[in-house]
């Protein structure tokens, strides 16, 4: 999708005329997109008059395609800057060109991590991806999926424009450790303008009159033979993905629906329920590379970045190139799609969808988004995982939107658990335990789990730590129920939970997942970073929103942080109708440690702020040991 499109010429006669930006404007509008705030206007008024400098007076032809704000498929990436035109061999190129205001004295090399720069965002010094990687990126997922680039053929040639970058600096931004993505995708900064000049020219020696950018734009988008090899080759290395019982069983309905959409036409949605542990995602990426291998475009959807950069991480172990990045993607990405231009959309941790997509309020609803967007789509819920105030996904909003949709709609149910030793007696014990439902013998279950409670979170942290050492991966995850300090998110210094002696960072901004990061073992992990995850032991730190008085599991909403923003909104709510923000307070903290309870394969560990809750806690344990 171009917003703006042109010949060099054009542009440059727009630059001068002070027309560019309204163009950019109206090309927005023309496509019922809202545009850029204030700053996102005056970025392009900046770079975009580099542009004018390096372009105006080059040998590139006055007929050479100019493009601005390239939106790229399956995602909600924009390129800021495209070039089209021939060699003397009458080869077709587009140069891809990313611009970026950085300047040197802020940004600084991230060691040990792939293409990975700390620089000023959003009001502070972030970890953000190396300009070379994220033009390298893009152009990548369009061979991966652009047809017409594959079959024309058209040549891409990345590189990124740091116009503001002064050159004292230079060593930041070309060390050594960025170097593969640099071969790919040559980084300019402030000074370089000859340089990138002659670079441009090499490539563009004859226009096109925007013929490349109209294939570009206009192209089949269907994915490339070595992208599904690749994945294959990744789920084949990995036992962990391999699909039982029911998983096998929803995975061929799965398949079977989408081969039909595409053959019909037909919009189909298919509702799978699970509980913890029941392998939601292992069937959704299964779904996801099955629909790959058969010509079928497919994303995985999430609305939390973890699982998605969890998985990610482990179908490419120490891959460096990230061939699957654009297969995974966030729930507020299809605000702007189309109706069906989208195959097939695998929605894990459906409970957690929205309804505005995006955080300036844009998008109406990220199911109904999900459901416009794609042919066929496949919603994996467990309604007991509801966890934030936001959070709309529900069986009935999924049927609703279906029928207001024209989509039929299939139900079906994975029953096997894989997590907590198998033990569908540990998950009823949970939901019995803190009074979600009553479930029959609750303490009678063969408890072949390891379940303790601690009497200090002291304790409880370094029995984790011990299990960290002898499995894979170990956890401790807590209630939100402790300030997170916006100054040392990045600083393991700086600790954020204190009970006691105890004292712990949570866990880290990190370009890593906090899942399985280095170090994070010294750290604390939240709901919003371990749901839909599972670790070997999960220990878990119950704050003061749990309570135990006369015989109940009460709640307090007032015990969690100001920081967290998935009660935000309550007390107003309690405010004007208290009855029904006692329930929702009550089913979201609930659901919040049943959910951090339920994050561990084989133990998890208890430690309980509130005295009362400990000692029925220990009870409870201790009536299942009895009964074991």
């Amino acid at each position: 999708m171009l917003v703006y499109e042109s010949t060099k010429s054009g542009f440059l006669d727009d630059v001068v005329k002070g027309q560019l930006v309204p163009e950019i404007r109206r090309g927005y509008e023309s496509q019922g997109i809202a545009m850029g705030g204030p700053g996102e206007v005056q970025a392009w008024k900046n770079s975009l008059q580099y542009m004018h400098t390096v372009l105006n007076g080059s040998s590139i032809p006055d007929s050479a395609g100019v493009a601005i704000e390239f939106k790229i498929p399956l995602t909600s990436r924009r390129i800021d800057f495209l070039i089209s035109g021939y060699n003397t061999a009458a080869k077709a190129n587009i140069a891809v060109v990313e611009l970026k205001q950085w300047d040197g004295a802020s940004t600084e090399v991230v060691e040990n991590k792939d293409g990975i720069v700390k620089t000023a965002l959003g009001g502070g010094i972030r970890e953000t991806t190396h300009p070379s990687y994220q033009a390298v990126s893009y152009t990548q997922l369009l061979r991966d999926f652009n047809a017409s680039i594959r079959e024309e053929p058209i040549d891409l040639h990345p590189l990124a424009y740091l116009h503001n970058f002064e050159s004292r600096y230079r060593e930041i931004i070309e060390n050594d450790i960025y170097q593969p993505y640099i071969d790919a995708a040559p980084v300019y900064i402030r000074g370089d303008t000859r340089e990138l000049r002659s670079y441009l020219e090499s490539r563009i020696e004859v226009g096109d009159d925007r013929e490349s950018l109209h294939t570009l734009n206009d192209g089949k988008i269907r994915p490339a033979k070595s992208l599904q090899n690749s994945l294959v080759e990744m789920l084949d290395d990995r036992d962990e993905f391999t699909l039982i019982d029911s998983q096998k069983v929803v995975y061929e309905r799965a398949t079977e629906l989408a081969n039909r959409s595409r053959r019909d036409g037909q919009k189909r949605v298919l509702l799978v329920d699970g509980g913890p542990g029941t392998g939601k995602t292992v069937v959704a990426i299964n779904i996801l590379s099955e629909l790959i291998q058969n010509n079928m475009l497919a994303q995985y959807v999430s609305k939390n970045r973890a699982p998605r950069e969890v998985y990610k991480k482990k179908l490419r172990g120490d891959r460096l190139v990230k061939e699957i990045e654009h297969l995974f993607t966030g729930a507020g990405s299809f605000v702007e799609t189309e109706t069906n231009a989208i195959p097939a959309l695998i929605a894990d941790e459906a409970h957690r969808l929205n309804e505005e997509s995006t955080f300036f309020g844009r998008g109406e609803n990220q199911i109904m988004e999900i459901i416009n967007a794609a042919t066929f789509s496949v919603f994996f819920i467990d309604e007991s995982q509801r966890v934030h105030i936001d959070d709309i996904g529900s069986k009935q909003e999924i049927h609703r939107h279906a029928a207001e949709l024209g989509a039929s709609v299939e139900e079906l149910t994975l029953e096997s658990q894989f997590r907590c030793n198998g033990s569908k007696g540990y998950i009823a014990w949970v939901d019995d335990v803190l009074q979600i439902r009553e479930t029959a013998n609750a303490d009678g279950f063969d408890l072949d789990f390891d379940l303790r409670l601690f009497d200090s979170p002291e304790a409880l942290h370094a029995a984790i730590e011990e299990k960290n050492r002898q499995t894979r991966v170990s956890r401790v995850v807590a209630g939100y129920c402790w300030e997170w300090k916006k100054d040392g998110r990045a600083n393991p210094e700086v600790t954020d939970i204190k009970i006691g002696e105890y004292e712990r960072s949570w866990n880290l901004d990190d370009s890593d997942p906090w899942a399985i990061a280095e170090g994070s073992i010294d750290q604390v992990g939240c709901i919003h970073t371990c749901q839909g995850l599972e670790f070997d032991y999960v220990g878990v730190i119950i704050g003061e929103d749990l309570k135990y008085r006369d015989g109940k599991i009460v709640v307090d909403h007032e015990e969690r942080a100001s920081t967290d923003r998935s009660l935000f909104g309550i007390k107003k709510m309690f405010d004007e109708t208290p009855t029904q923000a006692a329930e929702i307070a009550e089913e979201l903290i609930k659901n919040t440690y049943r959910t951090l309870m339920t994050r561990g394969m084989d133990g998890c560990y208890l430690y309980c702020c509130d005295e009362k809750l400990q000692a029925y806690l220990k009870t409870r344990i201790e009536s299942v040991s009895l009964s074991s």
